[in-house]
């Protein structure tokens, strides 16, 4: 098939942030959710930062795939930034994806020593790819032209 053109893809790179932002806030609120032993409420809202995250993956890969990649532009302090932060994005990106699987499991399946063992990191690492797949969104997209 061939290429879509930009203007039916100029549009997702800014859902992808956003989805990623919504993810950030769902982590957030669902850490709240069990830190008040509000079990059900933390489940839900772990499913829909689940569901927000899967959304963006698909996304994020169509995009791609469509568009091909962007090569950074910016200068000044933005370049030292984007290029320290980009790595351990995709890295832990990357990471992230089996030890959520394993952590949802083991919350599902009610293994709460097992999934309290790796949720802490997962949530701290789920939530660094999601905050700074917004903070690359705006380097890449925004703040470069500035």
């Amino acid at each position: 098939p061939e290429p879509m053109q930009a203007t039916a893809l100029s549009h997702f790179p800014a859902i992808n942030a956003t989805l990623n932002g919504t993810a950030a806030v769902l982590l957030v609120t669902a850490r709240r959710f069990i830190e008040r032993r509000q079990i059900e409420a933390h489940r839900r809202t772990m499913l829909a930062a689940f569901a927000v995250s899967v959304i963006f993956l698909v996304s994020y890969l169509y995009y791609h795939a469509h568009a091909g990649v962007l090569h950074f532009a910016g200068h000044g302090w933005r370049r030292p930034v984007y290029f320290t932060l980009l790595p351990s994005h995709t890295l832990l990106a990357a990471a992230i994806v089996p030890m959520i699987l394993v952590t949802l499991r083991r919350g599902l399946k009610r293994q709460d020593a097992r999934h309290a063992k790796i949720a802490p990191l997962t949530y701290w690492l789920w939530l660094y790819v999601s905050v700074t797949g917004v903070v690359i969104y705006y380097l890449l997209y925004h703040l470069w032209r500035a």
